[in-house]
């Protein structure tokens, strides 16, 4: 089934153009602080992902990841992470330059740093082995630092469906900010240089057709900013395969 989580860091987002039909996950969040109002949101995504054998999600950040992998591991399911970022979101309050959360999901669900959201929803961390991060190309400086001390593979986008495990259940998530900017603007953290959507969308397909992904989300466009309307366009081509 498909969804709608349109949450930006805790706080409702409008305008996202989900392919219909959708169920939107919008739970009440009390007021508190950005992390606390994610793990409410997470655990909530962690619950609908653990009740559908085939969910897909279109997000509002990449922090949807935990919610997603919560609910994956709560049906006893070990996913393999593919993680297609023009970031490395491998950042903790140690190493970010900006304090910006949304740039931390994949430390976080590797075990590093605040682990809020990760003990809210109960996930076993992720071995480092386990995650792959494609065309992940702008990395802050001890970011970059950190994930070359790590065993997270950084892949390319043509390379990506040849390097993950033949055996074992993929979870695959898109930040449509992976694709080059130039043919997806309405990104908040464009990157320049990336893949284009075709190739994106390829790569994705090659992954669908291995029968082995349990899991699909997107992190979207910004509906705020100018050439949302292609980004949509962009992000429906790459999610086809799981669309029906």
């Amino acid at each position: 089934m498909n969804y709608s989580v349109p949450f930006f860091m805790g706080n409702r987002v409008e305008g996202l153009d989900v392919p219909q039909p959708h169920t939107v996950i919008e739970p009440d969040l009390a007021p508190g602080s950005e992390m606390e109002r994610m793990a409410v949101l997470y655990r909530h995504v962690a619950d609908v992902v653990a009740a559908d054998e085939d969910p897909v999600l279109y997000c509002g950040d990449c922090c949807a990841i935990l919610g997603v992998i919560a609910g994956l591991q709560r049906k006893d399911i070990d996913p393999v992470l593919v993680f297609f970022d023009a970031h490395g979101d491998f950042n903790t309050w140690e190493t970010t330059p900006s304090e910006f959360i949304g740039g931390m999901p994949l430390a976080m669900v590797t075990g590093r740093g605040d682990q809020t959201i990760v003990d809210a929803c109960a996930i076993k961390p992720l071995a480092d082995r386990d995650a792959y991060l494609v065309d992940g190309r702008d990395l802050d400086p001890e970011e970059s630092e950190m994930l070359a001390r790590s065993d997270v593979a950084i892949v390319p986008v043509s390379e990506i469906s040849a390097a993950v495990p033949p055996d074992r259940p993929l979870y695959v998530h898109v930040d449509i900010d992976v694709v080059d900017p130039d043919e997806v603007p309405a990104v908040s953290y464009p990157a320049p240089g990336g893949p284009s959507a075709e190739a994106v969308a390829a790569a994705v397909a090659e992954l669908e057709a291995t029968g082995n992904v349990v899991a699909f989300s997107l992190t979207t466009w910004n509906p705020a900013l100018e050439g949302a309307e292609p980004a949509a366009a962009a992000g429906q081509r790459i999610a086809a395969p799981f669309l029906g």
